[in-house]
């Protein structure tokens, strides 16, 4: 006889662990966006216009902005980018959008920063990579330079290290290093202790010249899942830095989302990363904000954050011929996330909000009455009827062609009637 089944124990609720990290504080104005500490992940995104048009990357940034990126970072890698700074700031201020610009710098930044003081003004936080400041007796005086601007204008650092421009002297040192050691590491391994020591090496020189440690953040940009899951574990272990996440290069469409996807999220499930870029290469004529949805999807996904409205949605099946439900569940989706820069001011909390669009009988009722508002569309063979849950309970039954109509409308109303101002 089987052994009986022990005593049953609760099952722990699965959840990130807490993070350990210092705060830092990146400003524009009023605004102040905290990183880091008890603060929320932040979402991140870049550019990819010439910073030299200052309407088109103002534009781009705003549109990023509404999108939900919290922190927007542009290029200023030329006197005429660097010149268009303040404008695209301004531009920006007149449009009401007050986030904050990061500006991102390689090779020449202690010059910018040095020869155009409105830049350095204009921006919230400077992006510095160790790797590419300079070299020999240049690279600690050209990073003296950029650090200095900073204390002058009291702004926070993010110290960003890619092994794809990895200080090539350190790199050379350590596999010098390496070579004598009894049983060498894997070239790996010492590529890996490369992009830490330059990155916290770098944050303890800039300590060292001023810089306040609650304004440095770090981050090791690698491209391979497993290398960024490695690199992040081993650098979260050795600093109390705030820690920028995020797959360099990560690729195009489905490649880029699944493989930032799953690097983030073991990470951020880990307690490790404060903010977060999902580094996509847009497919032709598809949004730049594309990346701002991914990363918002991630944190939301994982519990961490409450974005937009959540859309349940059936797969389908041979149960759902019909492709009215994958019609209505796009339509849905599509109208709460681009109301969501208006509703989050008009209607507080709406971004809780659960919506279920499914395809049959078999979990579509079930479904709908774990959301806040539910609809179950009829599938094949099945009766012309979609009956909608509101709260958990059948509330109605649409018939008809216009369901998708009806069914739109009683969500703009379920939304009114509990997070509009009536509902206070």
């Amino acid at each position: 006889m089987d052994a009986p089944l022990a005593s049953p124990q609760p099952i722990a609720v699965a959840g990130p662990a807490p993070r350990r990290t210092r705060q830092a504080r990146v400003a524009w104005g009023a605004r102040v966006v905290t990183v880091g500490g008890d603060a929320p992940v932040r979402v991140q995104s870049m550019t990819n216009t010439d910073t030299q048009d200052a309407i088109a990357t103002a534009i781009q940034v705003k549109e990023l902005a509404l999108a939900g990126s919290e922190l927007v970072r542009i290029t200023v890698n030329t006197p005429e980018a660097a010149a268009q700074v303040p404008y695209v700031r301004e531009q920006l201020d007149r449009m009401g959008v007050d986030v904050p610009l990061i500006g991102d710098f390689h090779y020449n930044g202690h010059r910018l920063l040095t020869d155009h003081p409105a830049c350095a003004e204009a921006l919230s936080k400077y992006r510095i990579n160790p790797g590419n400041v300079g070299k020999g007796a240049k690279r600690d005086a050209q990073f003296g330079q950029m650090v200095e601007a900073a204390l002058k204008w009291d702004k926070p650092v993010r110290i960003g290290v890619n092994w794809g421009s990895l200080d090539q002297e350190l790199l050379a040192g350590l596999m010098d290093e390496n070579a004598r050691r009894r049983e060498p590491w894997e070239a790996r391994q010492v590529m890996y202790e490369a992009l830490i020591q330059s990155a916290v090496g770098s944050a303890a020189q800039a300590v060292e010249l001023g810089m306040d440690p609650a304004q440095v953040i770090l981050s090791c940009k690698v491209s391979g899942v497993q290398d960024l899951i490695a690199v992040y574990r081993a650098l979260a272990r050795r600093c109390d830095y705030p820690l920028h996440l995020g797959l360099t290069e990560a690729g195009m469409a489905t490649k880029g989302t699944v493989a930032s996807s799953t690097a983030l999220a073991i990470l951020l499930q880990e307690g490790i990363g404060d903010t977060i870029r999902v580094s996509l290469t847009p497919q032709p004529g598809e949004a730049r904000t594309q990346e701002v949805v991914v990363a918002s999807e991630i944190l939301q996904s994982l519990g961490l954050r409450v974005f937009v409205p959540s859309v349940t949605a059936c797969p389908g099946c041979g149960r759902t011929t019909s492709t009215t439900f994958q019609e209505l569940a796009k339509q849905i989706d599509d109208h709460l996330r681009a109301q969501m820069p208006v509703w989050r001011a008009r209607y507080p909390g709406v971004e809780s909000l659960k919506v279920a669009v499914m395809g049959c009988i078999v979990n579509g009722p079930g479904e709908s009455k774990h959301a806040d508002i539910g609809i179950s569309l009829p599938g094949t063979g099945e009766a012309p009827a979609a009956p909608v849950f509101i709260d958990g309970e059948k509330a109605l039954t649409l018939r008809g062609e216009h369901i998708a109509r009806e069914f739109h409308a009683i969500v703009e109303r379920y939304i009114e009637q509990r997070f509009g101002e009536a509902a206070a």
